[in-house]
């Protein structure tokens, strides 16, 4: 995968920041898989089925970033594929380091 150098900053709020993110449900493994359109595609293993691919998204960036669960949020979209979330107590070059974009 070549470097992303502009993956969806949708902008800063507060502590924190806000990403362009399209959900890909139903994948093998969840992982991040490059960019579409100016957003960050993430590949999850949840079906679109009752919230399950929102908590998966979640649990991946939590995990990922080594935040509470509580610091993310979906601003927008939560019943498509093309989202905005919001994750408080990161910067953009802690999320560039950390997911190795």
């Amino acid at each position: 995968m070549k470097p992303i150098t502009s993956f969806g900053e949708a902008g800063r709020v507060g502590p924190g920041v806000e990403l362009n993110v399209r959900v890909i449900p139903r994948a093998r493994k969840t992982e991040i898989s490059g960019e579409r359109d100016g957003a960050l595609v993430v590949r999850v293993n949840a079906p679109p089925v009752e919230g399950a691919a929102n908590d998966a998204l979640i649990a991946f960036f939590a995990d990922a970033l080594r935040v509470p669960r509580r610091a993310i949020q979906i601003v927008s979209g939560e019943r498509g594929r093309q989202k905005r979330i919001a994750i408080a107590g990161v910067t953009m070059p802690h999320i560039r380091k950390v997911l190795n974009l």
